[in-house]
């Protein structure tokens, strides 16, 4: 464990990294009409703008908790931080579509380095009391980067610093990227040392009143040398495939009217990823070092809290992809004026995940039935209220249900993920936190996917703004289905003997 005084000074630079991540997945949205016009980007070429820091971060995930446990987190975050502040600078000196592409795609791995190692170092790093604290602010982080996102970047683009115009939102990242590496470097603790054997020493003897050196001791037993740890590429390749059979399609198959390839690779996915796990598990039962620890999932509170996030963050995913379409799209509001209209969920969401933790300390994880019965409830708030609206709805008239969202998932997420890598050993904390982002980025993307079907089926070749509020109310509704579904899951997690 670390003193006080530089807990205090690390958590906020490691949680930087969270912000970032998170950040940089929202600020594109406000910046497509820009990319569009100064890059000539086609549809095509703007999903995958969008959609490619989501697929390669997802991806990579699992493959980036893993290296932490096997080269150290200190190593791998701050490599990691140093490639996401090298591949932002890329994406702000992009000359074409395609390079901007390639750029986000490299971004989107390197954030999956570093992520899973702000978990990882805070639940080795910080004791029980401190654990939940810090936590509380990694809910705040994660939650506020991707509002961020759309405020901030909104604002950067509307104030054109310098002129670069829509460069300033990659290029934001450097002097924040440059600056967590020198403080990291300095304030994270350095992986203690094994000693050195200590080689065997002639011994003192006494014959005759003489002292003469004594052979040593011969040694008890030869003691095998510790092997290097190595990385499963093939679970790395195999589980890379599968997410993308998968991911591909759910970003790009809805603009593309989901052709014959989209339903093909939805469907390979599947036998990919058992294939994968087929060899995971052979690893395992040779004694090697699989990628994928299948142990973690015969914890049923792990497995269990993992569906409960898949949950709310397909809730979360999808929902503030259809309020912004609503918002820009049905009620006509411009980048920044949209973004200003979800600063209440994010302040809301910072005010919850700090106060969560008191809350728990008193009520325990009673506290998680809360926060997703108060999401549910909002859903259901902005349904009616569209609907009894309609056409005539006010932005202002949004505040209300998008505030009460972000305070039940504030409530919600830190305590969450705290219950879920509580049952993990140190050594695994790692891959089970890359598994867990991994959850939760692959659920938000399914959410956008299945939520935004819905929302497009129910709008259809209508853009008035009554048919926006249909549509958005539609949205709403499933919303509030993922809402409950998660608030029974908490239930079974809650029930004795699962914790």
């Amino acid at each position: 464990m670390i003193d006080t005084l530089r807990r205090r000074l690390l958590l906020p630079v490691i949680l930087l990294a969270t912000f970032m991540a998170s950040f940089d997945y929202m600020v594109v949205n406000v910046a497509a009409p820009s990319l569009a016009h100064d890059l000539h980007a086609g549809q095509a070429a703007l999903e995958l703008v969008v959609g490619g820091y989501g697929f390669s971060y997802a991806a990579g995930l699992i493959t980036g908790g893993k290296l932490g446990d096997l080269f150290g987190h200190r190593r791998v975050f701050l490599l990691g931080v140093g490639a996401f502040t090298v591949a932002s600078l890329l994406c702000g000196l992009a000359g074409s579509p395609g390079q901007l592409v390639a750029a986000r795609l490299l971004q989107g791995l390197a954030a999956a380095a570093m992520a899973p190692q702000v978990l990882a170092l805070i639940t080795r790093l910080l004791p029980g009391e401190q654990r939940a604290r810090a936590l509380g602010w990694f809910g705040v982080a994660l939650g506020t980067g991707g509002i961020a996102g759309q405020v901030l970047g909104g604002l950067l683009l509307q104030a054109d610093p310098f002129g670069l115009g829509w460069r300033v939102i990659f290029l934001v990242n450097l002097p924040v990227g440059v600056g967590t590496v020198a403080a990291a470097t300095r304030l994270l603790p350095r992986p203690v040392r094994t000693a050195e054997p200590v080689q065997p020493q002639p011994v003192a003897a006494r014959s005759g009143g003489r002292t003469a050196l004594a052979d040593p001791p011969a040694p008890a037993a030869a003691v095998a040398p510790p092997t290097r740890p190595r990385l499963d590429l093939p679970g790395v390749l195999g589980l890379a495939a599968s997410l993308a059979l998968a991911l591909v399609p759910l970003v790009l198959g809805r603009e593309a009217g989901w052709p014959l390839w989209s339903w093909l690779s939805l469907a390979a996915a599947a036998p990919a990823l058992a294939a994968t796990l087929s060899w995971e598990r052979r690893l395992a039962r040779t004694g090697r070092e699989p990628l994928l620890d299948l142990a973690l999932f015969r914890g049923r509170t792990f497995s269990t809290g993992l569906l409960i996030n898949a949950c709310v963050l397909a809730a979360i995913g999808s929902q503030l992809f259809t309020t912004t379409l609503l918002l820009q799209a049905g009620l006509g509001l411009d980048s920044r004026a949209a973004g200003l209209e979800f600063l209440p969920l994010g302040l809301t969401t910072m005010a919850a995940s700090l106060l969560g933790r008191r809350l728990i300390a008193r009520f325990g994880r009673r506290v998680l039935v809360a926060g997703t019965l108060l999401s549910t409830a909002a859903a259901v708030l902005l349904a009616l209220t569209l609907e009894l609206s309609g056409g005539g709805v006010r932005p202002v008239e949004l505040i209300a249900p998008l505030a009460l969202t972000g305070f039940g998932n504030g409530l919600t997420l830190p305590a969450l993920m705290a219950a879920v890598l509580a049952t993990v050993a140190p050594a695994r904390i790692g891959a089970a936190s890359g598994v867990l982002t991994t959850t939760q980025q692959f659920a938000g993307a399914s959410g956008v996917a299945a939520v935004g079907a819905v929302f497009f089926a129910t709008l259809g070749t209508a853009g008035s703004p009554g048919a926006y509020a249909a549509a958005a109310a539609s949205a709403a509704w499933v919303i509030a289905a993922l809402m409950a579904a998660a608030t029974v899951l908490v239930g079974v997690l809650l029930r004795p003997g699962r914790s």
